[in-house]
């Protein structure tokens, strides 16, 4: 932050002014943070799907959801496998009777994606 004279009719408005800046450069820094965790989530998910032919695996994808000056919302989600998504984090009963043991994959992948976002946020706002 570079330092002027501000006459103290005018010191609201300066204030106001390096607030405003300050906020866009936290904005942006918070949309860089959301984009990263998605795509680390969506690696994640990725490397520890459960693989029979690996299309599911490969399904995996993050698109923007919404977008706003100040805020930012991706999905990660799976583009042509999602009805089988939370059969296989879950588990689920088979037709004969008895149950399919649940292949946990996504949830590890969101934990470790919130506190990497949490953490990017934390180090941007000390760091500048």
């Amino acid at each position: 932050m570079s330092s002027r004279s501000v006459s103290i009719e005018n010191m609201a408005d300066a204030i106001m002014e390096e607030l405003t800046s300050y906020a866009d450069l936290a904005a942006d820094d918070m949309k860089t943070a959301v984009k990263k965790a998605g795509k680390k989530a969506q690696e994640e998910i990725k490397a520890s799907a459960p693989r029979k032919t690996g299309a599911y695996a490969k399904s995996w994808a993050v698109k923007t959801t919404s977008e706003s000056s100040s805020a930012l919302e991706v999905t990660v989600y799976s583009k042509n496998r999602y009805q089988i998504a939370h059969l296989l984090e879950h588990g689920h009963a088979k037709r004969g009777g008895g149950r399919v043991a649940a292949r946990p994959h996504i949830a590890a992948a969101e934990e470790a994606a919130i506190e990497q976002l949490e953490q990017d946020i934390e180090r941007s706002l000390r760091d500048g």
